[in-house]
């Protein structure tokens, strides 16, 4: 039997994959070119930055890209791939913090206590550029805009728990975490109403604080309501302005 249009219009939604520039352009998913392109920094004029990056990887699904208590040396930038953090309780009970995708930095919650709190695991392949952090530091006080990205960057970080504040249905979580996928998606230039999900419905159902039973149902509903398309994880957003309007208390405005 012929695959149906939704199924061809799922398989042709590009999965984020970075470039690697060039002598004078950043990588697409730098986490740092928009910052530094903004005030006149281009890849010349931060040789520096440029060399204190480690291209890493591949990390394999379930990998640890760091585990808790682990010394705090280096920030992590994804460059292709997507990462959760997590931590456990005393009872050995997992909590998911939250997922990281190409142009996302991961480990800022480290800089305080100078130990990674939480454990970051690849949910797929993932390279990342690996900044040392005395040497970014070091940077960052001689370029103002190094400096404050990082400072944006750590900001974003903590105001990220604004998904699980506050007494909201499911649905308005559920709807809430896929704009906010959506929109990061966007700004690094990848396809905001279609893409691969690549945490599992645990992991979602685990960040949002729900079960997972209800995750299920409420992307059916979402389905039902012609909000979305879903096949497998090949997410499309059919309905953006509904589920911005459904989500919109949890969103930043």
């Amino acid at each position: 039997m012929p695959p149906s249009p939704l199924t061809r219009r799922l398989h042709v939604v590009p999965r984020p994959i970075t470039d690697d520039g060039d002598a004078t352009r950043f990588c697409s998913s730098c986490a740092f070119s928009d910052a530094c392109i903004a005030v006149g920094y281009g890849k010349p004029e931060l040789l520096e930055l440029h060399c204190l990056v480690e291209h890493v990887g591949p990390f394999r699904a379930g990998e640890h890209v760091f585990r808790t208590g682990d010394p705090f040396r280096a920030i992590y930038a994804v460059r292709s791939g997507s990462v959760k953090t997590r931590m456990f309780d005393r009872d050995g009970n997992e909590q998911v913090l939250g997922f990281y995708l190409p142009g996302e930095v991961v480990g800022l919650n480290a800089i305080y206590p100078e130990h990674f709190p939480c454990d970051a695991v690849a949910l797929e392949d993932t390279w990342f550029c690996r900044f040392s952090f005395p040497a970014m530091s070091a940077l960052a006080a001689r370029l103002p805009a190094v400096q404050q990205h990082l400072f944006r960057l750590i900001s974003k970080e903590l105001g990220a728990v604004s998904l699980l504040a506050g007494d909201h249905a499911a649905d308005e979580r559920m709807a809430a975490f896929l704009v906010d996928l959506s929109s990061r998606y966007a700004a690094r230039g990848f396809l905001a109403t279609g893409f691969h999900l690549s945490m599992s419905r645990g992991d979602i159902a685990n960040y949002l604080r729900l079960a997972a039973e209800t995750v299920s149902r409420v992307l059916g509903r979402f389905r039902s309501q012609g909000l979305i398309a879903l096949e497998g994880r090949e997410l499309t957003l059919l309905r953006m302005d509904a589920l911005r309007e459904l989500g919109g208390s949890l969103l930043p405005e």
